[in-house]
């Protein structure tokens, strides 16, 4: 976007410039190629003025002295009343030269119209590509001819200072426009860039992010609406939390009543085993309590090591899976792995894992759990050698064992929640292998 606008403000200032600059090319041009050509009258003026002066006679040793004088850029000559030339001629010498205007008064002596010496000011005539003015004046030996001649190259050649100065004021306006394109871009794009980073934060789950206010008046207003938007899904996210907990936290007298009726049985085996269900269902129920209050607890974005939760659920399902004589391969790095994932929602989604193997596959099949780092996160793998997965096993609440299909579920969330994902596949010995992939905070 910030190209695009640079572009268009670099496009318009060019259409200004161009629209500006042409019609002044034109007129310098016009301009330069008029005072070219009067320039060329004037110097027969002249010319005409020094040989016509009252105060002593012109030799033509000093006329031709005085022509040299002259401006180079032009070809003056003067014809003596002798028919000597003095200077240098027009493009084809003496011959097709156009015949100089004049009259005679009674007197006999030559005059323009105007009673100026040699017809007063002389007006330049296109001759030979160029421009030519002649006039007659009294000179040494009668009647002398002025001749002044230029091409239309020397008549144009002044333009080329006026083109350099235009193009240059061109350039530095471009320029300019470049310089006001790029700070205004600055000025509306990068809070919009601001503003569309935050829109992404919150949409991965980030509700810390919030979006600059500053900028102009219009995307200002943007960032303030996407702040109170944030502001009010922090509001809903605390309701809802809230609202799961205290129903949680209401199943807790229910929940002692199971205990006390569990303690009252007369079989002490059955007492042991309702128990140790009704303890589970507990735990499971404190987690819940405290995973819809962890905003409170723990801030916006959780985050844990990944080492130390591992280690731990595998060390608490140690117990079972030696007494079903199930050989384990735990590997764990030696350094923390964080992952932004709270440490009871990331020991769910191992506790889910684990209990697949071990209501999934007979007793003494072998397992493996490892836990690696990555460039972003880490990495869990559960393999097992039993007899794989079925095919409809990634569908939530489906399953052909028995089970209520939501242990998948469940560590597909987890690894959602970072901004991850969950791969299902097959491991060396032909049982499942499920692959959970987990990023940084």
């Amino acid at each position: 976007m910030r190209r695009r606008i640079v572009l268009l403000v670099v496009g318009m200032t060019t259409l200004v410039v161009v629209a500006f600059a042409v019609p002044l090319a034109v007129l310098i041009r016009h301009k330069v190629y008029a005072d070219a050509v009067r320039a060329v009258g004037d110097e027969a003026n002249t010319v005409a003025v020094y040989l016509h002066s009252e105060e002593t006679d012109r030799t033509s040793v000093q006329i031709a002295a005085y022509l040299r004088t002259l401006n180079d850029d032009r070809t003056t000559s003067v014809q003596l009343g002798t028919g000597q030339v003095l200077g240098t001629l027009p493009p084809g010498g003496l011959a097709g030269l156009p015949p100089t205007a004049q009259r005679q008064d009674d007197h006999g002596s030559d005059h323009g119209p105007d009673g100026g010496p040699g017809g007063g000011p002389s007006l330049p005539i296109s001759y030979r590509g160029g421009k030519l003015a002649q006039l007659r004046v009294p000179g040494p030996g009668g009647f002398a001819t002025v001749r002044v001649y230029a091409g239309d190259d020397q008549l144009h050649s002044g333009e080329t200072g006026w083109w350099l100065l235009l193009v240059g004021a061109s350039i530095g306006l471009l320029l300019i426009g470049v310089l006001a394109a790029e700070l205004l871009t600055r000025r509306i794009v990068r809070p919009l860039v601001d503003t569309a980073a935050t829109a992404r934060a919150l949409s991965t789950g980030d509700t810390t992010a919030r979006a600059p206010t500053d900028g102009p008046r219009e995307i200002g207003e943007v960032g303030v609406a996407l702040n109170r938007f944030a502001d009010r899904i922090d509001e809903l996210i605390a309701e809802e939390r809230e609202t799961v907990a205290n129903l949680s936290h209401r199943l807790r007298t229910p929940l002692t009543a199971l205990r006390l009726d569990a303690e009252a049985l007369q079989d002490p085996a059955d007492a042991e085993l309702v128990g140790t269900h009704v303890t589970a269902l507990e735990r499971m129920l404190t987690s819940v309590i405290h995973a819809a209050r962890r905003p409170q607890r723990e801030g916006r974005m959780p985050s844990c090591d990944a080492t130390a939760v591992v280690g731990e659920r595998v060390a608490f399902w140690s117990a079972l899976t030696e007494e079903q004589q199930r050989h384990s391969t735990v590997v764990l790095p030696d350094e923390p792995v964080l992952v932004r994932a709270s440490a009871e929602d990331l020991a769910a989604a191992v506790d889910a894992l684990l209990e697949n193997v071990i209501a999934h596959t007979p007793e003494g099949t072998a397992f493996a759990v490892d836990l690696t780092a990555v460039e972003g996160g880490g990495r869990l793998v559960v393999s097992d050698d039993g007899p794989g997965l079925p095919q409809d096993e990634p569908v939530r609440g489906r399953s052909d064992r028995g089970s209520s299909g939501l242990g998948l579920d469940i560590a597909r969330r987890c690894a959602a929640a970072t901004g991850g994902t969950l791969a299902l596949g097959a491991s060396a010995s032909g049982g499942a292998e499920i692959t959970l992939e987990l990023r940084a905070p």
